[in-house]
């Protein structure tokens, strides 16, 4: 017999499955918040982001040698810009229709660190330990270094026929699969 506060009872099945990753990761989300709340309040805080900042711009400028966009320089140090600040950039030399959606929006790939580190860590079973703090330091800035900035949006807009060529493929796949079918 089934208790009413059993996961599944509660829970999706996928999330009673991984219930342990995401207990791992919840007290790096909080600290992320926390963070970003700080940062925005003041420059200091911004030490709490390097990491994250590291991977953001490594995952521009990875991608940015695999689409041949030539990148130029990295930084990751933080200057301020109008009235806010910039944390890091990738000067890519090379630009093109083809590669600019993939070298912009590759930050979007930091996502996954926390959850490996997540998986790596409850492979037994959840059990803090000392290190956990650390690398909850360490993921929390993954989880704010994930999503790409404005300027990284209107680079990936020069990508705009990747958006007719889906297009295409959707509206083919969808009209010619039933004909195929019934063959």
């Amino acid at each position: 017999m089934s208790s009413l506060f059993e996961c599944s009872t509660l829970a999706p099945a996928w999330l009673c499955h991984h219930r342990d990753i995401l207990l791992y990761l919840a007290p790096s989300l909080v600290l992320a918040l926390l963070i970003r709340a700080l940062s925005a309040r003041h420059p200091f805080f911004f030490l709490f982001t390097v990491a994250g900042t590291i991977c953001h711009e490594l995952a521009h400028f990875v991608a940015g040698l695999v689409t041949y966009a030539r990148p130029a320089a990295f930084t990751v140090i933080p200057r301020r810009v109008g009235q806010g600040w910039e944390l890091g950039s990738v000067r890519l030399t090379r630009v093109r229709w083809y590669n600019a959606a993939p070298s912009a929006l590759a930050p979007f790939v930091v996502v996954l660190l926390p959850f490996v580190v997540a998986w790596w860590r409850t492979r037994a079973g959840l059990n803090f330990q000392w290190i956990d703090l650390a690398l909850a330091f360490a993921v929390a800035p993954q989880f704010l270094a994930c999503w790409p900035s404005t300027v990284d949006w209107k680079i990936s807009l020069r990508s705009w026929p990747y958006l007719l060529i889906a297009g295409l493929l959707w509206w083919s796949v969808s009209y010619w699969w039933p004909l195929l079918q019934s063959l």
